[in-house]
C-alpha cells in the first residue's frame, strides 16, 4: 500500500509498505480522505514543540474510511461502515481522565505523531475510537470531523456566547473558519479577521458562507468595533490564530464583562497587559482538542447542513505530491487540503 511519510523537516515522501492487519482489539480502516491540520503542517516544518516526533513517521490524523476487516474481540463495528476516528487517545487512568477530562490527559498520544498515522491507503485503530458516520454525511465531508469537534467545543461548551452576541474570531485558518460557522448558526454577529495573505482563498470562501470579514492589515479593527458593537467591545473573541499576538489583541478588543476563547496554540510568549483585564473583569478561557461528545455533535452538525463541508474543503492536491498541498496551506492559499486515498 502506499503512505505519505515525514523524512525530516519540509520532507514528505509517498513510500510503499505493506498492509497492516488489525488486533483482536482493532479494525482495519481503507482510508478514504484525509485532511492537514494546523499541526500536521507545525509538524511538517518540525517546529519547536513538535521535534520530540519520531522521524519517519506516516501522518495524518483528520481522516474517514470504511471498515476493511475487524479483529475477533470487535462487536461495535462491522466490514463496510463508515467511520472516523478520533485521534486523540487518552489512557483512561491518569486524574483529568478520571474527571471527565479526557482531552487533557496526562498520558495522551495523537494518530500521526506518537504513532503511525491515516495518510495510507489502510490504518489499524482499537474500535473503541471510532465514530460511526451518518449515512447522509459523505465519507469526504466526514475527513474534518475532528476539526469540526475542536470548534465544536470551543463555542458550544467552553464560551459563553449567546444568540444575538457581535463576536469576533481571529485567524481564517480550519478551526477559525469552522468556530465562525457554528457561532453563526446560533445566532451570533460574527466578522472574522486575518491578514493580507487570507484575501486570496480564505476570506472569499468565509463570505460564501455567510461570515462577513476584516484584513486587519489594510483596515482598522477598531474601526470595526466601532461599527459593530457601538464601541463597547465584542461579547466574544475567539483567538484561532495560534500566533502569541492574537490574545493581545483579543483582549483589547473584547467588551468589558465579556470573554475570550484561546483555540489556537501560540509558540511563543504572548506580551499581553492584563491590568485592563482586571479592570473589566474580562473572562479568559481556552479549549482544547474534544471529547467524545464533541464528535458526535459534530457529526451532527454536517448531518444537518449546518457545515457546508463542501465550501470548506479542497480535493484537488494528489496525495502523490503532499508537498504541494503542505506548502498551498501553509501560503494560506487554501483552507482544508483533504488527500482523496479511495473511492466511497
Amino acid at each position: 500500500m502506499k503512505q505519505i511519510v515525514q523524512t525530516g523537516a519540509r520532507s514528505v515522501e509517498v513510500q510503499e509498505s505493506d498492509q497492516p492487519k488489525p488486533g483482536p482489539d482493532e479494525v482495519l480502516v481503507r482510508v478514504h480522505s484525509a485532511g492537514i491540520c494546523g499541526s500536521d503542517a507545525h509538524a511538517y516544518k518540525y517546529d519547536g514543540g513538535y521535534d520530540w516526533i519520531q522521524i519517519p513517521r506516516v501522518m495524518g490524523h483528520e481522516y474517514s474510511g470504511r471498515v476493511e476487516e475487524v479483529g475477533s474481540n470487535v462487536t461495535t463495528f462491522g466490514p463496510g461502515d463508515k467511520v472516523v476516528e478520533e485521534p486523540i487517545h487518552h489512557c483512561g487512568e491518569c486524574l483529568q481522565c478520571k474527571r471527565g477530562e479526557e482531552n487533557v490527559c496526562e498520558n495522551f498520544s495523537i494518530t500521526g505523531m506518537h504513532r503511525d498515522g491515516a495518510y495510507a491507503d489502510y490504518v489499524t485503530v482499537g474500535h473503541e475510537h471510532l465514530h460511526a458516520v451518518p449515512d447522509s454525511v459523505s465519507l469526504q465531508e466526514a475527513a474534518i470531523t475532528e476539526p469540526t469537534s475542536i470548534a465544536t467545543r470551543a463555542v458550544l461548551t467552553q464560551s459563553d456566547l449567546t444568540p444575538g452576541d457581535d463576536v469576533l474570531v481571529e485567524g481564517p485558518g480550519p478551526i477559525g473558519v469552522l468556530t465562525a460557522v457554528i457561532a453563526d448558526s446560533v445566532g451570533a454577529n460574527v466578522i472574522a479577521s486575518g491578514l493580507s495573505h487570507d484575501v486570496q482563498s480564505r476570506f472569499p470562501t468565509l463570505k460564501r458562507l455567510g461570515i462577513d470579514t476584516i484584513d486587519i492589515e489594510t483596515n482598522s479593527l477598531e474601526n470595526a468595533v466601532a461599527e459593530r458593537t457601538d464601541g463597547v467591545g465584542f461579547d466574544v473573541v475567539f483567538d484561532a490564530t495560534g500566533h502569541h499576538s492574537g490574545i493581545k489583541t483579543a483582549t483589547e478588543n473584547v467588551r468589558k464583562g465579556g470573554q475570550v476563547v484561546i483555540v489556537g496554540i501560540p509558540n511563543e510568549p504572548s506580551d499581553v497587559l492584563l491590568s485592563p483585564v482586571v479592570r473589566g473583569e474580562v473572562d479568559i478561557n481556552s479549549s482544547y482538542g474534544s471529547k467524545w461528545a464533541d464528535f458526535e455533535k459534530a457529526l451532527q452538525l454536517m448531518e444537518n447542513d449546518t457545515i457546508d463541508a463542501e465550501a470548506i474543503i479542497d480535493t484537488s492536491f494528489s496525495r502523490d505530491d503532499p508537498k504541494s498541498a503542505f506548502e498551498a496551506f501553509l501560503d494560506s492559499q487554501v483552507i482544508k487540503p483533504v488527500f482523496t486515498f479511495s473511492e466511497e
